[in-house]
């Protein structure tokens, strides 16, 4: 039975107290709706229509603002702030997940500073380039609002079989998508216009299997200079003909020849209306037009304004970058090694290796002896090909080399970094 104390609190609860109601007492639906409505303390069902309908045309539309900052050395070194806003059907982090984002066009170098705003760090060259990197990350946003697209979580994900073995014919500025109800691989092309050869892309549809269709939406890489085409695994039944037309009813895509949003002549920081706190206003701050400073834990890579990459404070010395070289090097070569460490241990040797380059003494290292430390192909101690032999013989080795880095280097966000590439690495490896 209905109990006395159910107070709905939307619309939708309300139908579905009617709905109870009607079942229950076996009443009119419309009298069952009022009813309803009166136990959310509305007068009838049309009142609360009424008040419903207020409420949302009063509440705030979602909403994301999007700033980079700019200087132009062509033109006397002016400079400014361009600022977007972009208006959405839901929040932004409703369409894509927050680092999901960093791998859509457009907001690679984009970092998110409140709920509403996010910045660029690096400096546009010109104030044409930064309204242009605006308006790609708008068209992509636009692009996964209305189709519902997401991008691919892992490489695995975003290189299908089918793809790796024969890929698609004069393929140009394409990207991967997924559909998130069916896990279903979308591949987006956006040749420009006159290049494909359709008779190769039909002969590649045979062997394939695949489908694709040319859209009617001027697209996300360069409207009305490319056409986009959408291609998916045809055996798998999915409905391309849908995703079409949800791309087709897109409005026309934001060009710079359009822009609508806010200039300024000045790096003044822009500070979004859901920057409440102070520290809210200083993350706004773009990084590329403060001068680096040292901490107690870490150091810039470089003094000029803008730059703002850090390293952490002490150093790994010669030979112990060489036994990191070592490892590193061990690991990547041994059969156990899982696919997913390459790309964590291929950017940890990386970034050793650039500390390595600031913290050598003139005259050491030179040559060919500074490539052979993380990349060269001979591994320094022989221990550790004896390691490589087993799962446990990897997670030691990596185990001896965090320990190392702990060691020389103070704690610090950019020596963190690191080490979580290499406990991702000894997680993957012991599965």
């Amino acid at each position: 039975m209905l109990t006395g104390d159910v107070r709905p609190t939307t619309l939708s609860g309300i139908k579905s107290l009617a709905a109870q109601l009607r079942k229950e007492r076996g009443i009119k639906h419309a009298n069952a709706l009022d009813l309803a409505a009166q136990a959310a303390s509305y007068s009838n069902f049309r009142n609360a229509q009424r008040v419903f309908l207020q409420r949302e045309q009063e509440a705030p539309r979602p909403y994301v603002l999007l700033s980079i900052y700019w200087c132009d050395k062509e033109q006397k070194y002016t400079c400014g702030r361009e600022t977007l806003k972009i208006e959405l059907s839901r929040p932004i982090l409703e369409i894509c997940g927050r680092y999901a984002l960093k791998k859509i066009r457009g907001f690679g170098n984009l970092r998110m500073v409140a709920d509403d705003h996010f910045v660029c760090d690096a400096l546009a060259t010109s104030q044409a380039y930064a309204r242009e990197r605006l308006c790609t990350a708008e068209r992509s946003v636009r692009f996964m609002e209305h189709t519902g697209l997401r991008p691919p979580r892992s490489s695995r994900e975003a290189h299908p079989e089918a793809l790796v073995r024969d890929q698609l014919p004069n393929r140009d500025h394409a990207t991967a998508w997924i559909d998130p109800h069916s896990d279903q691989f979308i591949l987006v092309d956006e040749p420009y216009g006159d290049a494909p050869d359709e008779v190769k892309r039909a002969a590649w549809t045979v062997r394939t299997g695949w489908r694709i269709a040319k859209t009617a939406w001027p697209g996300m890489y360069s409207p009305y200079n490319c056409d986009l085409y959408v291609a998916t695994d045809a055996k798998s039944g999915y409905d391309l003909d849908a995703l079409v037309a949800k791309i087709d009813a897109m409005p026309a895509p934001l060009v710079v020849e359009n822009w609508a949003g806010e200039s300024s002549p000045s790096w003044d920081t822009f500070v979004s209306p859901l920057a409440r706190t102070a520290q809210d206003v200083r993350r706004a701050r773009c990084r590329g037009t403060v001068y680096p400073s040292a901490s107690a834990t870490s150091v810039p890579y470089s003094y000029q304004l803008g730059s703002t990459r850090r390293r952490p404070v002490g150093e790994l010395g010669v030979a112990g970058h060489i036994e990191a070289g070592s490892i590193i090097k061990a690991v990547l070569m041994s059969r156990h090694r899982p696919g997913g460490v390459w790309n964590r241990l291929s950017s940890l040797r990386s970034t050793l290796e650039d500390w390595l380059e600031l913290e050598r003494r003139r005259g050491e290292l030179n040559g060919p002896e500074f490539f052979q430390v993380y990349y060269g192909d001979t591994i320094a101690n022989k221990d550790h090909l004896e390691k490589t032999r087993s799962r446990e013989g990897l997670i030691s080795m990596l185990g001896e080399l965090k320990a190392q880095l702990q060691q020389a280097y103070s704690d610090c966000a950019p020596l963190r970094q690191q080490l979580h590439r290499i406990e991702m690495s000894m997680s993957l490896i012991k599965k």
